[in-house]
């Protein structure tokens, strides 16, 4: 049976009842008139499951799709791509066959992960540079006793953990292979973990893992309830070209080893610490003004008002600042913070939910500093309502990425139609907006249209825009739709903007 059959997919029949005998005729001719480079380059642009079902539809398109250019990046995860393979058999034959030296980049899941898929992929596609292994469901490992040989190319490599089941068999047999390595994630189960842990495995050992990997420039241990500070302690003794940390929602990281982090790791510019347990007084004893972090997120944390004043005194070229949901964070930050001079190279501040700030205290930041921003988010606040943002609008000449408004209801109204006309106005470089405003908030007219159009037309460069579903999420959208922008309105139940998008190593924190 050919290899390619072992792909389920589902909806893959083109029903020819969908179009009238006239058109499919005409479509049909005017089709098979490209030339096969051009139908590969359209194919390009299709996901691999609709690949997959245009293999159905003739002999000719079932060779292009079968063409190892459209297979250079490859998940075989079916809750992400939709791609499933039914056996290993079949996966080994597709390896060989059709992905080989073309692959790039994969992903597989726990099932497909197995000592002779691993040595197959390392002898058949020498350019993998780039894998994802997906543990996190696993209630038990294959047997890697046998596996000798693993892809030893690797720079980019994300491993999504399991709660329970210990990793070290496998991770000892792939050490002698991974010394290349240039980006690692390792994905916690954060998002499923109770309020109450009975116990936390340590299911991979940190301490091994830094040594097998000194070449690390971006590391980012997401969500895992064992890391603490002796982890990040490892990495920064390891890895001297260390570029970026993030820890984000580690919940164990005080920071008792960043004063070390910071002396070790000299050309350190990233650290992501949101929703960690840091500890003021730590955070005080690091030696931020001699230190080369340039982009900060403390988001989530209980630091107190003097240790936010003495860190943004004392970091000399940050560029990018997300604090949001600090009650420490006050006017009196941001007015030393000015104080200092330091926000003079800022272009990324994210403040969201900081409800002691005031908004005479962001406007005076802001007139001072807008024209600088790229970012800005301040949503989640009460006080802070389309006053605010029409008066501080016209100064963000150079922003790009901006998030406002709060998912609880307020007293008064928001005129959106008068803010998107300002939008439009003034912040022609705009790529991503989310108005957060609950639906029953925004009040706009019948001629809200041409505010609408007026966003579309000046902000050419917009590529996503989130709202509440309402009467208004569906206006916009129709309005873009007419124009034939159909991927950029989206609602916020399966859409979020983050000021992340502006971070230096931004694509290399991806992860799914």
């Amino acid at each position: 049976m050919d290899a390619w059959n072992a792909i389920d997919f589902s909806s893959s029949l083109v029903h020819s009842d969908s179009f009238s005998s006239g058109s499919f005729r005409r479509s049909r001719m005017s089709i098979e008139k490209l030339p096969d480079k051009v139908i590969l380059h359209i194919f390009s642009y299709l996901s691999h499951l609709e690949i997959c079902r245009m293999a159905m539809i003739c002999r000719r398109w079932r060779t292009i799709a079968y063409n190892t250019q459209l297979w250079k990046n490859v998940s075989l995860r079916p809750e992400v791509s939709g791609l499933h393979v039914g056996s290993l058999e079949s996966l080994l034959s597709l390896i060989s066959v059709r992905f080989g030296p073309s692959l790039r980049y994969i992903e597989l899941p726990i099932e497909l992960i197995t000592h002779t898929v691993l040595h197959e992929l390392s002898s058949k596609c020498p350019n993998l540079t780039h894998m994802l292994l997906d543990f996190s469901t696993a209630m038990q490992l294959h047997d890697f006793s046998e596996m000798q040989a693993f892809p030893a190319k690797l720079r980019y490599m994300c491993i999504c953990l399991s709660e329970v089941i210990f990793m070290e068999g496998f991770m000892r047999k792939i050490y002698n292979f991974i010394n290349g390595l240039e980006v690692l994630h390792l994905i916690g189960t954060y998002e499923k973990c109770e309020e109450e842990e009975e116990e936390i495995y340590e299911v991979i050992n940190v301490h091994k893992l830094k040594s097998a990997t000194p070449n690390l420039r971006v590391i980012n241990l997401y969500g895992i309830n064992f890391i603490d500070d002796s982890h990040i302690d490892a990495f920064s003794s390891n890895c001297i070209q260390l570029e970026c940390l993030a820890v984000n929602f580690c919940n164990k990281v005080t920071g008792s080893t960043l004063k070390a982090l910071l002396a070790r790791s000299k050309q350190l510019k990233c650290l992501l610490m949101n929703g960690t347990s840091l500890k003021s007084e730590y955070v005080m004893q690091a030696e931020w003004d001699k230190c080369s972090v340039q982009e900060l997120d403390i988001s989530g944390t209980d630091l107190s008002t003097e240790c936010l004043i003495d860190v943004l005194t004392r970091i000399p070229t940050l560029r990018f600042l997300s604090a949001g949901q600090i009650n420490g964070f006050n006017d009196s930050v941001l007015k030393a913070w000015m104080e200092g001079g330091n926000p003079k190279t800022l272009i990324a501040l994210d403040l969201d939910s900081s409800d002691n700030i005031s908004d005479e205290g962001l406007a005076r930041f802001i007139t001072r500093y807008g024209a600088q921003l790229q970012a800005c988010v301040l949503s989640g606040m009460t006080h802070i309502t389309d006053q605010l943002w029409m008066t501080i609008m016209p100064i963000l000449t150079n922003i790009r990425i901006i998030v406002m408004g709060t998912t609880e209801r307020l007293s008064g109204n928001i005129h959106v139609d008068q803010l998107m006309d300002t939008i439009g106005s003034h912040c022609t470089k705009l790529e991503r907006l989310e108005l957060r405003w609950d639906p029953e908030n925004l009040r706009f007219s019948d001629k809200s249209q041409k505010a609408i159009d007026l966003l579309r037309v000046k902000c050419l460069k917009l590529r996503c825009l989130v709202l509440n579903d309402g009467r208004y999420y569906e206006t916009v959208k129709a309005n873009f739709e007419r124009a034939d922008r159909t991927t950029v309105v989206r609602t916020t139940t399966s859409c979020r903007v983050s000021a992340y998008h502006v971070l230096s190593n931004y694509n290399d924190l991806i992860f799914n």
